[in-house]
C-alpha cells in the first residue's frame, strides 16, 4: 500500500492468521512495535509504530504508522533502523492521529518485545504530550523478550534465528520487528509446552509477582514497616524517604530518573523528591496492567 501522507498510515491489511495458533484469545491482542529517534522514552519520539492486531475470531489486521518527531533524527538512530529527517518530513505529527493511534489498541491486550521498559513507556508519553493517556488499566501483556531471556538470553535477531530457524530481513523497521515477535511467541508456545496459553497467565510469567514489591520488577519494596524501600544495588533496604532527605543519597535518585528504569519506579522516584511518598497503609495499588 502506498504512503497516505495525510493519515500517517504507511501500510494497512487484513488476513487470516494461522489456523492451530497457540495463543487462545479472549480479546484483542495489539503485537507492536515502536522506532525511535532514540532509547529515553522521556525525551524521544516515535517515528515508526507498528501494530499487528489480532481478534478472537481469527482476524489479523497490520496497521503501520509514520511521523514527523518534530526534532533532528539523530544519526545513531538512523544507523540502526534506516529512517532519515527527509523521510518523515511531510509526516503528521503523533498528535495529530492521535485517536486512529488509540483506536488500533482500543480493547486489547499487548504483545512486543521489551514493551514493558520501552514500547509502553513510549506510547505513554506521546499520548501525554498530546493531553491525553493510554490507559492500561486492565490491559494484559505478554512480552517476549522476558520469556525468552528467561528461556534463552538474547535479543529478537537472535530470537527469529533460534525459534524460528531463520535470519530477520528487515531487524528494526517497526512492521517487520512486530510481525517477527508475532512469530517468536507462536514458537516460543511450540517449544516450550509449559508455558501457558492465555494472555493473563503469560502476563504472570512474564512478570512474576515479588514479594512485597511495589513496582511489577521489585525495584521498590515494602519493608516490614510499611514504607518503600530500594529493592536492589549497593542501597538495597535504604528507605526512599530517607535517601531524599539526605543530599548526597538524594543524587543517587536524581541519577536513577536520569537512567530511566520504567515508568512505574520513575514515578515513586519523582513522590520520594518531592516529599509525597506514602506509606503503604495509603498506598492504592495501580489497576491491573498499569
Amino acid at each position: 500500500m502506498a504512503r497516505d501522507r495525510s493519515s500517517a498510515v504507511v501500510a494497512v491489511g487484513e488476513t487470516a492468521y494461522p489456523p492451530g495458533m497457540n495463543l487462545k484469545l479472549s480479546r484483542p491482542l495489539a503485537v507492536f512495535d515502536i522506532e525511535s529517534t532514540g532509547t529515553n522514552w522521556e525525551r524521544d519520539r516515535i517515528i515508526d509504530l507498528a501494530i499487528v492486531r489480532l481478534d478472537p475470531d481469527g482476524t489479523q489486521t497490520t496497521v503501520v504508522f509514520r511521523f514527523n518527531p518534530g526534532m533532528p533524527i539523530p544519526p545513531a538512530a538512523t544507523a540502526v533502523h534506516g529512517i532519515r529527517d527527509e523521510d518523515v518530513r511531510d509526516a503528521p505529527f503523533f498528535s495529530a492521529r492521535m485517536a486512529d493511534v488509540a483506536r488500533a489498541f482500543e480493547n486489547c491486550d499487548l504483545a512486543g518485545f521489551n514493551i514493558w521498559r520501552f514500547d509502553v513507556p513510549m506510547l505513554q508519553q506521546e499520548f501525554k504530550r498530546g493531553g491525553s493517556t493510554f490507559d492500561m488499566a486492565g490491559r494484559k501483556m505478554i512480552d517476549a523478550q522476558r520469556i525468552y531471556h528467561q528461556r534463552e538470553k538474547r535479543d529478537l535477531t537472535a530470537a527469529v534465528l533460534f525459534y524460528c530457524g531463520e535470519s530477520h530481513e528487515g531487524a528494526h523497521g517497526a512492521r517487520a520487528d512486530a510481525e517477527a515477535t508475532l512469530r517468536v511467541i507462536e514458537r516460543q508456545l511450540d517449544r516450550y509446552p509449559d508455558l501457558p496459553r492465555e494472555v493473563a497467565p503469560l502476563d504472570r510469567f512474564c512478570f512474576p509477582p515479588v514479594a512485597d514489591g511495589v513496582d511489577r520488577e521489585g525495584k521498590i519494596r515494602w519493608d516490614a514497616e510499611g514504607d518503600m524501600v530500594m529493592g536492589f544495588g549497593k542501597y538495597q533496604g535504604a528507605k526512599l524517604r530517607t535517601m531524599a532527605a539526605d543530599r548526597d543519597n538524594r543524587k543517587y535518585l536524581e541519577w536513577m530518573l536520569r537512567q530511566s528504569f520504567g515508568q512505574q519506579v520513575d514515578g515513586l522516584i519523582r513522590l520520594a523528591l518531592e516529599g509525597k511518598l506514602p506509606r503503604r497503609t495509603e498506598w492504592t495499588p495501580p489497576a491491573a496492567g498499569e
